[in-house]
């Protein structure tokens, strides 16, 4: 009888997860829309950027059809909890994050730096265009002592609820004052007019910004780092659990790596190669 019971049971939560599984033929991804060159709204008010080419790829390789909808950077992890969505993109993977949501493996490998003006309040940062690792804590940590000298008494501006807003909070808080914005074009409209001393935010927006009319007057400084709280590997954010469409875009993700994709369309975009590299590989 007690044998009997149990597979009663046993068949009725197969049958009950079974009812519960979701195809996945259609999926809504939250983007932000603010954030280029990984994404923006372009003049004809369309969807751009890197990511918005990759998810087109990737959701062709992951057999689904994607919707792409916009909102504030710090709404989508929560919309995504919310059922808004069922993946984000952009997002960074640390380990406060990864309390909240899971992660696929990354579609793009970061840095982030610094941003100045050329004749600016903040003089030229150490090790300027060199990479450095946070977690490497015999170098690392007394460049990063150089530079806090060189940021007291300043305003950093960084995107809130960014990991970028993390390290300048944990390694420079006591002694900089921290100014959160809902984008890096918004912070860059205070930095360009004076009103903060210097910006921090990923390498590649860097990059890409730099390389636009309009902003010759504004330079990258120090390291271009990563490890710590950063958040520099880049991957899809899907709800807790939800492991089948996770590994759908597993699966895609290394298949648009292993065919170049990443790489054309990461260079296309920032001119930097992105392209992950994934472990056991």
């Amino acid at each position: 009888m007690k044998k009997k019971l149990m597979l009663v049971i046993v068949a009725a939560a197969l049958s009950g997860a079974a009812a519960n599984a979701k195809d996945w033929t259609h999926v809504k991804v939250g983007i932000e829309g603010a954030f280029p060159p990984w994404n923006m709204i372009d003049s004809s008010g369309k969807l751009s950027g890197f990511d918005v080419d990759l998810i087109e790829d990737l959701c062709k390789r992951a057999h689904v059809q994607c919707e792409l909808i916009t909102g504030e950077w710090t709404s989508l992890i929560p919309s995504l909890n919310a059922g808004k969505f069922d993946l984000v993109m952009t997002l960074g993977i640390n380990e406060m994050r990864k309390q909240v949501v899971d992660f696929t493996v990354p579609y793009a490998s970061g840095v982030a730096s610094f941003l100045t003006l050329k004749d600016g309040s903040v003089p030229a940062l150490p090790m300027t265009g060199e990479r450095l690792n946070l977690n490497d804590h015999a170098k690392a940590d007394a460049v990063m002592a150089g530079i806090g000298k060189e940021l007291k008494g300043k305003s950093v501006g960084v995107v809130g609820s960014t990991s970028q807003e993390q390290l300048i909070q944990s390694y420079f808080g006591d002694t900089v004052t921290v100014r959160t914005y809902k984008s890096s074009p918004e912070r860059d409209l205070d930095l360009k007019a004076g009103r903060i001393d210097a910006g921090f935010d990923s390498g590649v927006y860097g990059t890409s910004m730099l390389a636009k009319p309009g902003n010759e007057d504004l330079q990258m400084s120090g390291p271009l780092v990563k490890g710590a709280m950063l958040a520099t590997e880049v991957a899809l954010g899907t709800r807790k659990g939800e492991d089948d469409l996770r590994q759908k875009f597993d699966a895609a993700i290394k298949s648009a790596a292993d065919a170049g994709v990443i790489k054309t369309l990461s260079e296309k975009w920032s001119r930097l190669d992105l392209t992950p590299t994934f472990s056991g590989n």
